[in-house]
Formats: C-alpha cells, structure tokens, sequence
C-alpha cells in the first residue's frame, strides 16, 4: 500500500467516525440541543417540529455519509470512482454550505469555518484518490 493510500484510509477512518458521532444527536432531548444552541452564541433553539426534525434528520444523513467513509476505506482502488464522486460532492456541499451560512447570518466564524473545511476535506480526497494505481493486489482492512 503507497502512503497516499495508507494516508486516505486514515483520512476516511477519521472523517467517517466524527460524521458517525452525529448519530448521538438523533435521539439527545431537545433540551440538550437548546443548550449547546446557547453555548455557541444562537440564542433559543426555536422550540418548533421541523427544527427538531431537520436537526435529527441532518444528524442522521451525516452518520450515514460516516458509515459511508468507512466502507469505502477498505478497499480504496474498487471504491476509486465512489472516492472520486464523494470528493466532488463534499467540495459542492462546502460551497453550498459557505452561501446558506451567510444568508443565515451565521457568525463570521462559523462561516469561515464549516464550508471551507468542507470544501477541504473534498479536495483531499480527491487528490489522494487520484494517485491511487489501479494495478497490483487490493489492500483491504
């Protein structure tokens, strides 16, 4: 295994398991999420179904993609063309994500931080599994 694939594999590994911990927030009580609302300087949570609702069902899907990373991970040159699919689709979310944090009005250093990191995130991937050869034996595990 080059260590461009060793370094994606861990990258995946890591990536996947914080999008995995997002699972927790799919069944904390409301009071849990008005708290860290608070803490982080967003005032009340609107105490109102489709927010609880977006909040547990954005949780889930990013537990999903977490799940996602990780099987990918094991065998890196069968998944390239997913590898390569996920990298671009992590880099649109990051620019899309960038535009709605600003019309939000989000503060300054959540815009500056979730969709550029995103955007970030994307690009490594892509770049790391566009280096990985298609020949020689599979490394899984």
């Amino acid at each position: 295994m080059s260590r461009h694939e060793h370094f994606l594999r861990t990258f995946l590994r890591v990536l996947g398991t914080s999008a995995l911990t997002a699972g927790f927030f799919v069944c904390v009580p409301d009071a849990w999420m008005d708290a860290i609302h608070q803490r982080l300087g967003l005032g009340r949570l609107p105490d109102v179904p489709i927010v609880s609702y977006l909040a547990r069902s954005t949780s889930s899907f990013y537990a999903l993609l977490g799940g996602l990373l990780w099987v990918v991970s094991f065998d890196l040159r069968r998944h390239r063309s997913v590898l390569r699919y996920l990298g671009v689709a992590i880099v649109l979310f990051g620019v899309a994500l960038l535009v709605v944090d600003w019309q939000a009005g989000l503060p300054l250093w959540w815009r500056l931080w979730e969709g550029p990191i995103d955007c970030a995130f994307g690009i490594i991937i892509l770049r790391l599994s566009s280096r990985i050869s298609e020949a020689g034996p599979r490394q899984t595990g």
